[in-house]
């Protein structure tokens, strides 16, 4: 994808999720930002896993739901849009539902990015987001490189 297709920009997806590991990420691309020719410009990307079945749908409103998923990625978010907003860089900010690898390799070609970037653990209820099998699964489904930071 060429820079002109992007407005000359660099466009770098992150994904997070409020571990160390993902903010080492983001530290990561933070501090190599001056290595590439033009501006950079983040897309920072939760993935909730989805909690809805069938029984969870009688007892809770999709706006319940949705609430849920923006409160829960607004949290794991938080330390990451503070180091992108005290770097003075722009960010996107994407909260999204339902399998990572999946939604992290779409978003990025959605939304044009040139690289993928991730911790390779991850935390809390989603631990298994980051680790090896969801990273291979974003790498096999990127059109993009991914890089991975340990």
């Amino acid at each position: 994808m060429s820079q002109a297709a992007t407005g000359g920009l660099r466009r770098l997806l992150v994904a997070v999720d409020g571990s160390e590991n993902a903010l080492r990420a983001v530290r990561h691309v933070l501090a190599e930002k001056d290595v590439y020719r033009d501006p950079v410009q983040l897309v920072l990307v939760n993935v909730q896993a989805s909690v809805v079945s069938g029984a969870v749908k009688m007892f809770f409103s999709q706006e319940q739901l949705d609430g849920y998923y923006r409160e829960e990625g607004d949290t794991a978010m938080a330390a990451a849009r503070d180091l992108v907003s005290a770097a003075g860089l722009s960010a996107e900010h994407h909260i999204l539902v339902g399998d990572p690898a999946e939604n992290i390799a779409r978003l990025a070609r959605d939304t044009r990015c040139h690289q993928i970037v991730m911790g390779t653990r991850g935390m809390g209820a989603i631990s298994g987001m980051f680790v090896g099998s969801v990273a291979a699964k974003v790498i096999h489904r990127s059109e993009v490189p991914v890089l991975l930071v340990p």
